[in-house]
């Protein structure tokens, strides 16, 4: 018997261990400072992709991604968003042939595409305009939503997001989001986060956020390029993230990998998914 409890009290005292090593390496997680070289190496690639951007609008570059395929690439791909799938892929833009390193922080780089079969473009962009209704339209990874301003085609946005892999984190996000013709049948939209803090015990009375860019740095910033193009048959719906994050410390890959090597891809995936969800609703 007193083998017995001196194996559970030992038991007790590394569970205890496990526990005090876990919050430390939680609390060391959280302490991310965005440096000034990090957001001008982030903006830096930001201004080339937008360069690349503007050239799909003039026609200097097919409009949707899927068109500047190589033909077997586009066939396959067209078949899959006739199918109903999610057609995603990682990008990368390159300064003059170089890729370009964000020092301390990681940029996250996805474009993915679906086709909303008998959907009109106009159908499309009220859906998308309807911020209000995001919380409940991209539950849970929209907790709350508010449109703040809108003159004409701007509008000013506030977002509460939900992210978990391993943890879970809330974020206050504010964007700036502009709805850009580009023909009768095709728009644009661009979206630029204005804002992003880390909320703290969330939905209790003692809510409070962290200092923005002094947190545990999931998400720096979050800019979204999305194409829109009716067609006889549907409208296709393309959306380009362009994320930043905090680096990846030694020794803390299991906690802070999955969010920036999943998340990026989930979240694009998950929004479009629910865009072709609910327009089909819609009709």
């Amino acid at each position: 018997m007193r083998r017995c409890r001196i194996r559970r009290i030992v038991a007790t005292l590394a569970g205890l261990c496990l526990l005090i090593e876990w919050m430390g390496t939680v609390a060391r997680a959280e302490a991310a400072d965005l440096h000034a070289n990090t957001l001008a190496a982030f903006d830096r690639y930001v201004q080339l992709t937008e360069a690349r951007v503007d050239d799909e609008r003039r026609g200097r570059r097919p409009f949707l991604w899927i068109e500047g395929l190589p033909e077997p690439q586009r066939r396959e791909a067209e078949a899959g968003l006739r199918r109903g799938e999610t057609v995603v892929s990682r990008l990368e833009t390159r300064d003059a042939g170089r890729s370009i390193d964000v020092p301390d922080g990681m940029r996250h780089h996805w474009v993915g595409t679906v086709f909303a079969a008998g959907a009109r473009l106009d159908q499309t962009v009220t859906l998308m305009q309807a911020y209000d209704k995001y919380q409940d339209v991209y539950r849970p990874a929209v907790r709350r939503s508010r449109m703040m301003s809108r003159e004409g085609d701007h509008f000013d946005v506030y977002l509460q997001l939900f992210m978990k892999k391993v943890i879970g984190v809330v974020l206050n996000t504010e964007y700036d989001v502009r709805y850009l013709s580009v023909a009768p049948n095709k728009l644009q939209v661009r979206s630029h986060t204005t804002r992003i803090a880390e909320v703290l015990q969330p939905d209790t009375p003692d809510e409070q956020e962290k200092p923005v860019g002094h947190d545990s740095g999931f998400l720096w910033r979050f800019n979204n390029y999305c194409a829109l193009e009716e067609r006889d048959e549907g409208t296709y719906v393309q959306c380009e993230s362009v994320s930043l994050s905090r680096g990846i410390p030694t020794g803390l890959g299991w906690l802070i990998g999955p969010f920036v090597t999943s998340i990026p891809k989930e979240s694009l995936e998950f929004t479009l998914g629910t865009i072709r969800t609910a327009v089909a609703k819609e009709r």
